[in-house]
C-alpha cells in the first residue's frame, strides 16, 4: 500500500501502482497546479560554493571517480514539483537534470523510484552514542568515527554538522570535561585523509551554563571550519529543563546522580549562570563572527527569548519548546527546526510542543534526526502524509537545512550542485533507501 498522497498522484498520472518499473511523465503536488514543468523553469544558483572559508564546504570523504554517471526512469523531486526524468553526474557535480522516460545505455535505471537530493543534518547527538557507547567507556575516536559516518550514509545523509559540545563543569558531581577540541581534529584528519563517505562539517553546542566555554571556544578558529555555533542554555528551571523533575530523570539516567548529588548539581548550574551567563553569551556570539559561523538558538521558551535570539543575530531556532516560541520565530524571520523523533512519535520525549502541531501551524522549516539517525528521511514523509505535499516536506531535510548554515551548492537537484542523491521506494507510508550518492560516488 502506497501512502494516500503519492497514490492519489500516481493515479492522476493514468500510473498503474501494480508496475514499479514504469515512471509517469509528471506527478502533480497536492494544492498546486499540474501543468508540466519544465526543469528549465526550475532556478538556476546564484553561485555555487558555500559562504564558508576556502574548502570548508567540500567534502573530502570521497573523491569523484570523473566518469559521468546517469541516474534514469526516476520520480525527481525537485523544489516545488516532481517530474519523470534523468540526472547526470560529473565529476561530482551534477551535469544535467532531463525530463523523460528513456533510460540511455549505461545508465542506472530507476525503475520509478524517486530521486531525492542527499539530506542535510544540522543537529545530531550521534556522535556522542558511538564515541561514549556506555557512561565513562571512551570508544577508540577513528573507528566510532568511521562507524558514525557509515550509519549517517546508510540513512540517506549525506552532509552532516558533527555537534560539538564546548564549555566544561570540573567542580561537581555531575562533572564533564573538555573534549571537543581533540575530537574536531581528529574529524578533520578523517576528512583529509579519506576515512570518511560523507561531508562532515563541525557545529560547536556552546554550553553558556559552564565554567570553562570561552577559553575552549578560543582553540578554534576560522580554518577549523565551523558551520553553526549554538547557544545552549541548559540552567535549571528554564527552557527545556522547567520541569525540574524533567531535568532529574534525564540526569539520573545518564550521571547517575543521587538525590542529593542532584540538589547540589542544579544549585551549582544556577550559580555558573548567574557568575557566567551574560559574559559566555556574548563571547560565545562574537566567536560564532569570528569563525564565520551560522549562529542557532536552543530551546527557546517565549517571545521575549526569541527577540534576544534576534539581537543576537540567529539564523534559525533548535527545537522552541513552545508553540508562542515558534510563532514569534515565524514572525522574526527566523526558521524553526525540530526533531525527527518528535514527529514520528507524535509528541516531544519531554513534554515540549509537538512539531505535528508546528506542521499544521505551517511554521516548522527543518527537521534534524537529533538522536536517531534513520528517523530523518521517515520524518519528512511523515510530514508530506501531513502536508499532502512531498517536495515541501523534503525541503525540511535538505535545501532548508542547507540555507540556514550558508551551504550552498547542495540540498536541491540542480545542475551545477553537488551530485549528494538518494534512491527511494516506498513500502506503504514507510521509505526504503535503495541507494546513495555522495558527490556522484556510492556511499551506500
Amino acid at each position: 500500500m502506497r501512502a494516500p498522497y503519492m497514490l492519489c498522484a500516481l493515479k492522476a498520472c493514468g500510473y498503474d501502482p501494480a508496475d514499479a518499473r514504469k515512471c509517469p511523465t509528471r506527478l502533480p503536488v497536492a494544492g498546486k497546479e499540474t501543468h508540466p514543468v519544465t526543469v528549465a523553469e526550475h532556478r538556476k544558483p546564484e553561485y555555487m560554493n558555500s559562504s564558508f572559508p576556502s574548502g570548508a564546504g567540500q567534502d573530502t570523504g570521497n573523491t569523484p571517480s570523473g566518469d559521468a554517471q546517469c541516474f534514469a526512469n526516476a520520480r525527481l523531486v525537485l523544489p516545488d514539483g516532481i517530474v519523470c526524468g534523468q540526472v547526470t553526474v560529473t565529476d561530482g557535480i551534477i551535469s544535467d537534470v532531463a525530463e523523460g522516460t528513456v533510460t540511455p545505455e549505461g545508465a542506472i535505471d530507476c525503475q520509478g523510484d524517486y530521486l531525492l537530493p542527499g539530506l542535510v543534518e544540522l543537529h545530531t547527538d550521534n556522535l556522542e552514542r558511538h564515541i561514549e557507547p556506555r557512561p565513562a567507556v571512551d570508544w577508540p575516536h577513528l573507528p566510532a568515527l568511521i562507524a558514525h559516518d557509515a550509519e549517517l550514509a546508510s540513512t540517506g545523509i549525506t552532509t552532516v554538522f558533527d555537534a560539538l559540545r564546548v564549555g566544561s563543569i570540573h567542580n561537581s558531581s555531575a562533572r564533564y570535561g573538555a573534549y571537543a577540541r581533540q575530537m574536531a581534529t581528529e574529524i578533520l584528519a578523517a576528512r583529509d585523509s579519506g576515512c570518511l563517505r560523507i561531508s562532515h562539517l563541525l557545529h560547536l553546542r556552546a554550553e553558556i551554563c559552564s565554567e570553562t566555554l570561552l577559553e575552549e571556544m578560543a582553540e578554534f578558529g576560522p580554518d577549523d571550519r565551523i558551520g553553526i555555533v549554538s547557544l545552549m542554555d541548559h540552567t535549571p528551571g528554564q527552557r527545556q529543563f522547567r520541569d525540574l523533575e524533567v531535568l532529574r530523570a534525564y540526569v539520573g539516567k545518564k550521571r547517575g546522580l543521587s538525590d542529593a548529588q542532584f540538589v547540589t548539581h542544579v544549585a551549582h548550574l544556577r550559580e555558573l549562570q548567574k557568575l557566567y551567563g551574560d559574559k559566555h553569551e556574548k563571547g560565545a556570539v562574537a566567536q560564532a563572527r569570528r569563525y564565520g559561523s551560522a549562529l542557532a538558538s536552543h530551546d527557546d521558551t517565549t517571545a521575549a527569548q526569541v527577540a534576544h535570539s534576534g539581537r543576537n543575530g540567529v539564523n534559525f531556532a533548535e527545537f522552541p519548546t513552545t508553540l508562542e516560541a515558534a510563532e514569534a520565530c515565524a514572525e522574526a524571520g527566523i526558521a524553526v527546526m525540530m526533531g525527527a523523533p518528535n514527529i514520528i512519535r507524535g509528541g516531544s520525549h519531554s513534554g515540549n510542543v509537538s512539531a505535528q502541531t508546528l506542521a499544521e501551524a505551517g511554521i516548522l522549516d527543518i527537521i534534524s534526526s537529533d538522536y536517531v539517525p534513520s528517523a530523518l528521511l521517515l520524518s519528512a514523509f511523515r510530514l508530506a502524509d501531513i502536508w499532502q505535499d512531498l517536495p515541501r516536506a523534503i525541503r525540511c531535510v535538505t535545501e532548508n537545512p542547507a540555507t540556514a548554515a550558508g551551504l550552498t551548492d547542495r540540498g536541491r537537484i540542480e545542475t551545477g550542485l553537488r551530485g549528494d542523491l538518494i534512491r527511494v521506494r516506498t513500502s506503504g507510508p514507510t521509505p526504503l533507501i535503495k541507494g546513495v550518492w555522495s558527490r556522484g560516488e556510492r556511499v551506500s
